[in-house]
């Protein structure tokens, strides 16, 4: 576990790749109640959607920004730290057969009279290395925690 006062800019954190299946997509179409026929109907995808054709059923969005915040938990939870706010943009759509990993990189920290925060690029990436997502995350590690841990 590394600590807050240990934490450094510029470094890595890395969250478990994830494995995109029919399945894995219709598991949180399930968990989500968003049957939307981009998850799920080939026939419909064939279509063009204005100047966008995504060639086939795509994984939802969301899922993406869950593996973010899971990444982001199972890094900063041991450590005290909780996850405050996290932004991103989709850049490239997910099909069955991709693998995602996210990543993050510490940019700045801060502490105030309260708290101490840590600012996060993150971003998620294919098996190709292709980017599919970015955006920034903010995690506090509250001073009254800084005594626990």
């Amino acid at each position: 576990m590394t600590t807050f006062d240990q934490m450094a800019i510029g470094q890595k954190i890395e969250g478990p790749k994830f494995a995109v299946s029919r399945e894995s997509i219709r598991l949180f179409c399930d968990a989500s109640l968003d049957y939307n026929p981009l998850h799920l109907d080939d026939d419909y995808m064939k279509g063009d959607f204005g100047r966008t054709n995504f060639g086939g059923v795509i994984m939802h969005g969301m899922n993406n920004f869950g593996l973010l915040t899971r990444m982001l938990t199972d890094w900063a939870y041991p450590a005290g730290g909780i996850q405050r706010r996290l932004e991103t943009r989709w850049l490239k759509p997910v099909r069955p057969g991709d693998t995602i990993q996210p990543f993050g990189s510490i940019t700045a920290k801060q502490t105030t009279q309260r708290s101490r925060w840590v600012v996060i690029d993150v971003l998620v990436q294919n098996q190709a290395g292709a980017l599919i997502a970015t955006g920034e995350a903010m995690v506090e590690f509250p001073a009254e925690w800084a005594a626990i841990v």
